[in-house]
């Protein structure tokens, strides 16, 4: 859990907002959340192989246009 101190009489309002993102980043809690986000279901070798051509065919037809000029 995150501990944050309230704010100080002559403390400015940049210092507190840098202070609360300190904390958060030491606490870990934006990680964690970011990191379970974007859990995936493991794949077979070789649906990640299939699914590795595509992207690499898909790349090369991308260039292909771009070098002939068309979007």
């Amino acid at each position: 859990m995150i501990q944050v101190t309230r704010k100080d009489q002559k403390e400015a309002n940049e210092n507190i907002v840098r202070r609360f993102n300190r904390k958060v980043l030491q606490s870990g809690v934006l990680a964690e959340a970011k990191a379970s986000m974007r859990f995936n279901k493991p794949i077979s070798k070789t649906e990640r192989r299939s699914k590795a051509i595509i992207r690499k065919e898909r790349k090369n037809e991308k260039l292909a246009k771009a070098r002939l000029g068309l979007r």
